[in-house]
């Protein structure tokens, strides 16, 4: 029996039969093995004219230059710029300065406006600060724009308009050892000396094209997803494309934001064309309304208790209750017991990982059955079927993402994992067929595993004139993944080397506390400067790149994707210089261990009353 049945094949006991399963997994993933690694992707700056302009700024925007000198200087004002300055202003600090390359705040949420955005973690635990601002989500799944006005809520909540820098890019980020403070100028001038630095930018902030031969030479109309081109469809984040009604349009792309918009291209389309190399995981979303009444009744320190109870379920937990009870919990509510035998013995480590293997497998059938039981065409329905492991990528939740493949104006072109082979002036060519195109769409994400400071957009310069690339040249090195030595009053978030989870906020929350107190710290010390001390750095270095060979496993074994850097998990430094192996609550119960030490081991304080 070949591994392209293993979906109906099961044991005498009435299991899944691993050994095929696995076999079906490996033939699909080596299908997508690239040789280029992350290499295979295009600067995005290189292919589309307009680059990365803001389409949402005021035409012909201009100010002043600013002169000052804040206490802190933020780049970014995400969700993680202005978590950390929320918590910051807890603090008592006053002078922040949030620079940010948009006209507004939001980070991502600014700049994805395309049909369809919402978040795929539940509202309730994603957006921060919820308690603190009283805010109320509509629905368990909120769209972008209600993300995008929680933004706006906490820059006004915390009073972070008063010294922001919008539609501002850094241009240079340099030490000043002789007055102890950050060189911060910008591209209108700005000159600021800033006692403290957080690089705030995200990590999934730039985004990417795919190497295709030929992409620069379509003549059609083109933009990526995160600067959606609404002059051009028509319609907002609601729909309502009515530009597209006469167009053929492609999209490359089938990850967690197309299966977003694609429902919206299908439905206004003259022609969808969608080119897919690996198909996503994508379950029911079940999204309902909050209800007043039970928002209402939430105790104090809900928000926190419902973030952590998510976060550890997903660790793999058996906690008694799940309280977000939703598609990424499911996986880990079927594990449930698993850790012992029937007599109260515990299970072998290869025990245990086969039951989680097949859990895995039990539920990814499932995934496959709901493609079978939705799609009414088989061969589409078949190439719509994800083969890995559920978390081998980001897991997808939508309801209306595979229904629109049964409408007759859109058609699905599979490239059994090799991507479109060439796009020419008038089309994308697979197979050796050109599919014309009038307009093409780029569903393709964002850098992830290239060098931070291109991510950040900004050179950091240290101590002595050393880069921050030229001081990771041999692979990131940090304290608590913050704090990097030679960069004093530097702290480097958006995840390095921490402990990470689908939930970003939470790590953004739990990191921006820790920074905050440090800061207060360094303060109330009367020090002019902090830096991680050579040992604590190098032994953090050393804690995060123990091998974990399980870890190594499952990642070597999933299709390639951002998760496994394309299939190549022990070549570089992955997706932020590796992470904290015991998992995010470990990670974050470290940190909160750390600060009430009191001690504040590893980080040395100078200059001042020090």
């Amino acid at each position: 029996m070949t591994a392209s049945r293993a979906e109906a094949r099961r044991s005498d006991a009435g299991e899944i039969d691993l050994d095929a399963i696995r076999a079906k997994y490996r033939i699909e993933r080596d299908k997508r093995l690239r040789k280029e690694g992350i290499a295979q992707y295009r600067t995005y700056t290189d292919v589309i004219e307009t680059g990365l302009d803001d389409p949402f700024a005021e035409p012909g925007f201009s100010r002043a230059p600013v002169k000052d000198d804040p206490e802190v200087v933020i780049l970014g004002g995400g969700f993680c710029g202005l978590t950390v300055a929320a918590r910051l202003r807890q603090q008592g600090f006053e002078r922040i300065r949030i620079v940010e390359v948009a006209s507004d705040f939001g980070g991502t949420w600014y700049w994805n406006r395309y049909p369809g955005v919402q978040c795929d973690i539940e509202s309730y635990i994603y957006l921060p600060l919820l308690e603190e601002l009283g805010t109320m989500p509509t629905l368990k799944y909120v769209y972008g724009p209600e993300i995008l006005e929680h933004a706006r809520a906490l820059g006004r909540h915390f009073d972070l308009y008063r010294d922001a820098l919008f539609s501002t890019r850094v241009t240079r980020l340099e030490w000043d050892e002789g007055a102890a403070r950050w060189q911060v100028e910008t591209d209108r001038g700005d000159r600021l000396r800033a006692r403290f630095v957080v690089v705030a930018s995200g990590p999934l902030s730039r985004p990417k094209l795919p190497g295709i031969p030929g992409i620069e030479d379509f003549e059609g109309h083109t933009f990526h997803t995160s600067r959606w081109d609404y002059a051009y469809t028509g319609g907002d984040s609601t729909g309502g494309l009515v530009g597209l009604r006469d167009k053929r349009v492609g999209v490359i792309g089938t990850g967690a934001t197309a299966i977003q918009c694609i429902p919206h291209l299908g439905e206004w389309s003259r022609h969808l064309t969608v080119f897919q190399r690996t198909p996503s995981c994508v379950d029911s979303r079940r999204n309902v309304a909050t209800h007043p009444a039970w928002f209402a009744s939430l105790a104090p320190g809900w928000q926190r208790e419902r973030i952590w109870n998510f976060s550890t379920t997903l660790s793999g937990r058996n906690l008694e209750v799940d309280l977000v009870n939703d598609g990424w919990t499911d996986i880990m509510r079927n594990l449930a017991g698993m850790l012992g035998n029937d007599d109260g013995s515990l299970r072998s480590p290869e025990e245990i990982a086969r039951e989680v293997e097949l859990a895995d497998a039990r539920k990814m059938e499932e995934i496959r059955a709901r493609v079978a039981g939705i799609v009414k065409d088989p061969a589409t329905a078949a190439a719509l079927k994800p083969w890995y492991r559920q978390f081998c990528k980001r897991p997808c939740f939508h309801d209306d993402y595979l229904e629109t493949f049964n409408r007759p104006n859109v058609t699905l072109v599979d490239t059994d994992g090799r991507g479109v082979d060439a796009i020419t002036k008038t089309g994308a060519v697979v197979a050796g067929r050109e599919y014309p195109l009038d307009c093409l769409v780029f569903a393709t994400g964002f850098e992830v595993g290239t060098d931070y400071a291109r991510r950040a957009d900004c050179e950091i310069v240290g101590r002595g004139g050393v880069t921050l690339t030229e001081r990771w040249a041999s692979g990131v090195r940090t304290l608590h993944g913050l704090f990097t030595r030679e960069f004093p009053n530097c702290i480097l978030m958006g995840g390095l080397q921490s402990g990470l989870t689908p939930n970003f906020t939470e790590l953004y929350d739990e990191q921006s506390r820790h920074v905050a107190d440090v800061l207060a710290h360094v303060r109330a010390k009367g020090a002019t400067r902090v830096e991680v001390g050579r040992a604590a750095e190098a032994a953090w270095v050393e804690a995060i790149q123990q091998p974990n060979p399980a870890q190594l496993e499952f990642a070597a074994s999933c299709t390639p994707g951002y998760y496994n850097n394309e299939g190549r998990p022990t070549e570089g430094p992955g997706w932020f210089g590796g992470t904290y192996g015991g998992g995010p609550q470990a990670y974050f119960e470290l940190l909160r261990d750390w600060r009430e030490g009191g001690d504040y081991a590893g980080l040395e304080l100078g200059g001042g009353g020090v």
